[in-house]
């Protein structure tokens, strides 16, 4: 009984957000609300294990929810989306650099070097660099520090949903003047059904070295299990590698090869009816993050925190700026990929489709959005979040 409780409290929770968001037409972004709800539940009546007790704490939630959603990232976007992208990829990381640089130029005198160390890694990306600083800040016995990186991952989010929903829908609203006058540049189709966005492009039928499993037999089980599969060489390519080579990373990149050859579906998570409960699962643990950010623990380093953040987003954003200017490519959407190191995904795919549906009057006007502005979100997120950071962690916990 413990478990329906706590399962229907997130759900319900979750619902709220999804509300918030399609009612405010994504000026409140629903991963944001759902944030809020969750701090205020896990400051009074939440017990710090519920998402456990709901069964969607680790491993279903954390590595293994991660994989599914990462592999199936590989099924969804082409070599040559991925390709074509090489601007978003310049100008994310040109943005990291200016959030690397402003802080340690500015916030080391303001706040000290532990703190920016600490906290730089973090919010650069996901929870793998936090977890990586954190445990060597304890190792050093900087306690403050330790908990500013963890805290740094919890509330980064907060400053990255509503400024990319209001840049999004800035962009979005460009495109769609463009769209409706017809002077619309022409944009690689993105799949859209329903209410769950695609990021397939659409490409003529070839043969692949690999033939389909015939549709009878293709069951959701079959899917899995071959999206698993990569996910098992992953591990072990991983391991081989003694831990150099990052398991997102190696799904990433076997699961794009793996489609191209015709080993995994195309949109497979989609095909096998499962990508709309993974994304729910995935993202209800990551903000189980929030049971550690208490009120004693949030204001004891709410000042570096909060200086930090300002200071990174602002070099940041000027560094994305810049370099979208000389890469010919929209402000809105040079800030708004950079941003992306603040949550990472599956935030920024719901933060692009909350703007889209909720600019768009008709099916035609959401999936134009979509395509436009879907991939080099995506692939700004895989960029910052699953390799820079990572990277950025391994140098600077040296740094401490």
């Amino acid at each position: 009984m413990q478990a329906i409780v706590a399962f229907f409290i997130l759900a319900a929770l979750y619902a709220v957000g999804d509300f918030v968001g399609t009612r405010t037409k994504a000026w409140i972004p629903s991963v944001f609300v759902v944030a809020c709800l969750f701090l205020v539940g896990y400051w009074t009546f939440f017990p710090e294990n519920i998402v456990a007790l709901a069964g969607m704490g680790a491993p279903l939630g954390g590595m293994l929810a991660i994989l599914f959603c990462i592999t199936h990232m590989g099924t969804i976007i082409s070599v040559k989306e991925l390709m074509g992208q090489w601007k978003i990829i310049v100008i994310t990381l040109v943005g990291l650099t200016g959030m690397i640089l402003f802080c340690l130029l500015i916030c080391i005198p303001l706040v000290g070097k532990d703190y920016v160390i600490a906290g730089l890694p973090p919010l650069s990306g996901g929870i793998v660099a936090a977890v990586m600083v954190q445990q060597a800040a304890a190792l050093k016995g900087l306690e403050t520090a330790s908990v500013l990186a963890i805290c740094m991952y919890v509330i980064q989010g907060f400053a990255g949903y509503p400024l990319t929903a209001i840049l999004l829908k800035k962009e979005g609203k460009k495109l769609l003047k463009a769209y409706r006058d017809g002077s619309a540049a022409a944009v690689q189709s993105v799949n859209v059904e329903g209410n769950n966005g695609k990021l397939a492009t659409e490409e003529k039928p070839r043969k692949k070295l690999i033939p389909a499993v015939p549709d009878k037999y293709n069951s959701t089980a079959v899917i899995l299990a071959k999206l698993s599969s990569v996910g098992v060489l992953s591990y072990l390519i991983q391991t081989w590698s003694g831990g150099v080579l990052n398991i997102a990373v190696v799904a990433l990149v076997l699961s794009i090869i793996a489609t191209e050859l015709g080993y995994l579906d195309k949109d497979s998570l989609h095909k096998a009816g499962s990508f709309g409960f993974l994304m729910f699962v995935l993202m209800i643990f990551v903000f189980s993050g929030l049971a550690k950010a208490t009120p004693a623990m949030l204001g004891s380093i709410v000042l570096p925190l909060v200086t930090i953040i300002l200071v990174g987003v602002t070099g940041m954003s000027i560094f994305a700026l810049i370099a979208g200017k000389i890469l010919h490519i929209s402000p809105y959407m040079a800030v708004s990929t950079s941003l992306t190191s603040l949550y990472g995904f599956p935030p920024n795919y719901v933060l692009t489709e909350e703007a889209a549906k909720a600019l768009a009057e008709t099916p035609e006007e959401k999936q134009y959005l979509m395509d436009a502005m879907l991939p080099q979100m995506i692939v700004g997120g895989f960029v910052t979040v699953t390799i820079t950071s990572v990277i950025v962690a391994g140098i600077f916990i040296n740094l401490l």
